[in-house]
């Protein structure tokens, strides 16, 4: 009787090697400088982009789904408070944001990870980074953005979402509003959460700025409260010539100028 072949193993990578255990004090020493090169790549390259608000959700949506119509709609909306809209460059509900965002005249932004499947970027992102890290990459997310617009999606997209709430609830991050769409697909979830609030684990202040909703127009006041006026949000940082920081973002800054959150502000 034939024996079944093992199947191949995965390719390795920096990621799955750094997680593997206890190595070499050379290997543990490359892995800090190669993670510190993510770090400044990432800096780089998101520190012009402008205020950014990073929409989450599944890369397996096609564009005749529900929810990629809804995520365009996001997108777009986004992009009207003059948000740089950020997401992870995939396809699915991060393609949908995009175009959305770039339908109505917006700037959008995508931090891919590296893959054993290669995940391609999609055409509507017009800044883009990769990361061999997760956790580099969870950093960025949340650093450049001022809120998380959670799509339906899978164990990736929950990850992101906890990571966000985690944060909120230990007061590493403030005033970060978080908006779930599609009150079908997480009310069961919202369900398990109000359990841990009757159990205490939880607090129900830490839920304050989390918004489940089907209204794209109540996702928008909600960032726009919550976020915008709570963050001031005005113009993005000056580039340095000398730092080689003379970036096609140049235009972002009239941009921003003119975006409604700056009349919030008065």
């Amino acid at each position: 009787m034939a024996t079944k072949p093992e199947p191949p193993a995965p390719p390795e990578n920096s990621e799955r090697l750094f997680l593997s255990g206890p190595r070499s004090r050379f290997h543990e020493l490359s892995s800090v400088f190669e993670i510190m090169r993510e770090f400044i790549r990432g800096f780089r390259t998101l520190h012009f982009v402008g205020p950014c608000v990073t929409v989450f959700g599944s890369a397996r949506f096609t564009e005749n789904h529900p929810y990629y119509v809804l995520s365009e709609k996001i997108g777009a909306g986004l992009a009207r408070l003059g948000f740089t809209v950020m997401t992870g460059g995939g396809p699915g509900v991060m393609e949908a944001a995009s175009r959305g965002a770039k339908s109505a005249g917006g700037y959008t932004v995508g931090c891919n990870i590296v893959l054993p499947e290669e995940q391609k970027l999609n055409p509507y992102v017009d800044r883009s980074v990769s990361f061999e890290h997760f956790f580099v990459r969870k950093v960025m997310l949340v650093k450049y953005s001022y809120a998380f617009v959670v799509m339906p999606g899978g164990l990736g997209t929950m990850d992101e979402l906890f990571e966000a709430l985690t944060l909120i609830q230990t007061a590493k991050i403030q005033n970060f509003p978080v908006v779930l769409m599609a009150t079908e697909y997480y009310r069961p979830l919202m369900g398990v959460i109000a359990k841990m609030v009757s159990g205490g684990t939880i607090s129900n202040t830490d839920l304050d700025l989390l918004l489940m909703t089907d209204s794209v127009q109540e996702a928008m006041d909600h960032i726009q409260k919550h976020a915008v006026k709570s963050f001031g949000l005005d113009q993005p940082p000056r580039q340095m010539g000398l730092l080689g920081e003379d970036s096609p973002l140049r235009e972002l800054g009239n941009r921003l100028r003119a975006a409604p959150f700056r009349e919030s502000r008065r």
